[in-house]
């Protein structure tokens, strides 16, 4: 009935589609790319877009369309791994402080706060610089640092749903702590989390690109939209579409998901207000 009256949100369908490619590229990416993404031929750098090469080559002759789609696969396993990680930390530590209160919420609040003082990508930087650039420092030093502000989010959500109804008449009728968290609150925050995640998912892919065009995340050789832009900066003048064509991957991957993450959120609020 709810189907019927609330159809999705046409948001939702554009971004859908959007993110469904990019997930069919990465998932497909060895038959679609028409050539090794890390062979190295000199004899055909700089090459413009041709039958063999698509989108030309890049300055160490690499293919840029296959370089384009094997790395979709990279940024999206990396962005995916890094929201994973931190709504696996900000989830029960949110949890935890909106159920419990009193000391404990205060305590994790104190934490929190003085984790969101720092501007967003100050620490992240800092550890990252301090661990060493890698894919696997970057997702340690974004989990270690952003799960405070998801956190402060689902604490939020956790004391909305704690005080309804259906909570307090488990608690007086003897269900455990963990029962209720699990079986009543965080069942009925999901949604707003995964919606919370889809719009997050953007900001977080371009955070990853950007610390691979600092050289902090991905290492040359591997096929990566930052690494890509990094490569290509000499070459702004002369050959502006090795920038153009890994921007226009980010922006597209970008848009998508926050159009998704809009969609359902806009579907989210038409269903509360039914």
């Amino acid at each position: 009935m709810l189907q019927r009256r609330y159809p999705i949100h046409p948001s939702a369908w554009i971004g859908g589609t959007i993110v469904a490619l990019y997930l069919l590229i990465a998932l497909l990416a060895p038959w679609l790319a028409p050539s090794d993404p890390y062979q190295i031929q000199m004899g055909n750098k700089l090459s413009l877009p041709s039958w063999q090469y698509p989108l030309g080559t890049d300055h160490l002759g690499r293919c840029v369309l296959s370089r384009l789609i094997y790395g979709s696969r990279t940024s999206l396993a990396y962005s995916l791994s890094i929201l994973a990680a931190v709504f696996a930390i900000s989830i029960p530590v949110g949890a935890l402080a909106g159920y419990a209160g009193g000391r404990v919420d205060q305590a994790i609040m104190r934490l929190i706060d003085i984790l969101l003082a720092f501007p967003s990508l100050i620490l992240p930087l800092a550890i990252t610089a301090m661990l060493g650039p890698s894919m696997q420092n970057l997702l340690l030093s974004f989990a270690a640092v952003w799960w405070a502000g998801y956190a402060r989010v689902i604490r939020g959500l956790v004391l909305q749903i704690k005080a309804r109804d259906y909570v307090l008449a488990a608690q007086a009728s003897g269900t455990t702590h963990l029962q209720i968290v699990l079986r009543h609150i965080l069942r009925n925050a999901a949604r707003p989390i995964l919606v919370l995640a889809s719009m997050e998912f953007g900001t977080i892919l371009l955070a990853v690109a950007g610390f691979s065009f600092l050289g902090l995340g991905a290492q040359p050789p591997m096929p990566e939209w930052g690494v890509m832009l990094n490569d290509s900066r000499p070459y702004i003048q002369t050959e502006p579409r090795l920038l153009l064509y890994p921007g226009l991957a980010i922006l597209a991957a970008v848009i998508g998901f926050n159009l998704l993450g809009e969609g359902l959120q806009a579907r989210r609020q038409e269903i509360r207000s039914f």
